[in-house]
């Protein structure tokens, strides 16, 4: 997207000197006021009206030069326009005088933070989940954020007038933000399930990829802020959940799948161990068992490997060729 904003290139001038000027052109105006009146009471009057209106004129111009000044703190910046055109945007901290006849709209540059609030959003497969984002953002071009999006009118007042101050101003933007990544994050989180329900699959999910989800996050909310001149510094899924709704079965659903897990394992792991023992029971000649014996021998070895309680173990006195 084209960046329409530049530096102001008009006349800036030092704030403190022009504060002296303006001073001291407001004494001479008063010494002028009372030698133009002494005047009109010494003579005719004809010199001192003269230079009484010349005064006037003066004090009017005055007023003008004293609305020219302004003051900028680092990280803000001050839009100019001229008559309705943009002129540039100052950027220098410090304390500086320009044309009063420029308009000036102040904006802030620093980063700011948007914690929002989880929403309800459908996962790929349909799923509810509440889901929430915090957001790390700074304003980069303020033509785009002045003249793109309609920021004046949505920075209102509690008077319901518009608001052109600062502060009114950075609270609309934070208001587009808001909306923006509301439908970011709704986005984004429609186009993966929650987690991976069938299990192996090895699908990207909300859950398990999460550095991938918020690139992808930072991304669309980049496309959409760009509008406005914003720039996404770091955004984060913050609060990740089922919904209310549906949340008690698939907790229960999650530990079903946990105990299949576990048991596959114990199983693994069972059937490793019993067939270690026949073979050595078989290398080393211990003992010679037939078939039946050797089956007899893996179910009572799965049982106690496999069960849940601790087995009691029975002594067989006998012999295993009877």
């Amino acid at each position: 997207m084209e960046n329409k904003e530049f530096a102001f290139k008009g006349l800036v001038l030092n704030g403190f000197l022009m504060l002296f000027v303006n001073i001291a052109v407001l004494l001479a105006i008063i010494a002028g006021f009372v030698i133009s009146i002494m005047d009109l009471n010494a003579t005719d009057g004809e010199m001192g009206g003269w230079m009484l209106a010349g005064c006037f004129v003066l004090l009017i111009v005055n007023i003008a030069m004293w609305c020219g000044f302004m003051m900028l703190e680092p990280n803000e910046a001050r839009a100019l326009t001229w008559f309705g055109k943009y002129s540039g945007t100052f950027a220098e901290a410090g304390y500086y005088w320009r044309n009063p006849f420029y308009g000036s709209k102040k904006l802030s540059l620093r980063a700011r933070n948007l914690d929002a609030e989880p929403i309800k959003v459908n996962d790929k497969v349909g799923n509810p989940v509440m889901i929430g984002l915090v957001l790390v953002w700074k304003l980069k071009d303020t033509y785009k954020a002045l003249f793109e999006v309609d920021t004046q009118t949505m920075a209102t007042v509690s008077q319901g007038q518009l608001g052109a101050d600062v502060k009114s101003i950075m609270n609309a933007l934070e208001k587009f933000v808001r909306v923006q990544s509301d439908a970011a994050l709704r986005q984004v989180a429609g186009q993966y399930a929650y987690d991976d329900e069938d299990g192996g699959k090895g699908e990207l999910t909300l859950r398990s990829g999460s550095e991938e989800i918020n690139e992808l996050l930072e991304q669309k909310l980049d496309d959409r802020l760009a509008l406005a001149g914003i720039e996404v510094v770091e955004a984060r899924i913050n609060y990740l959940a089922y919904a209310p709704e549906i949340a008690a079965v698939m907790l229960r659903r999650q530990q079903a799948s946990a105990i299949i897990t576990a048991r596959e394992k114990i199983v693994e792991g069972a059937v490793s161990m019993v067939k270690m023992a026949l073979d050595k029971l078989s290398k080393e000649e211990v003992v010679e068992l037939d078939d039946d014996k050797k089956a007899a021998m893996v179910s009572n070895l799965l049982v106690v490997l496999c069960g849940d309680d601790s087995a009691q173990p029975v002594v067989n006195t006998g012999t295993l060729n009877h």
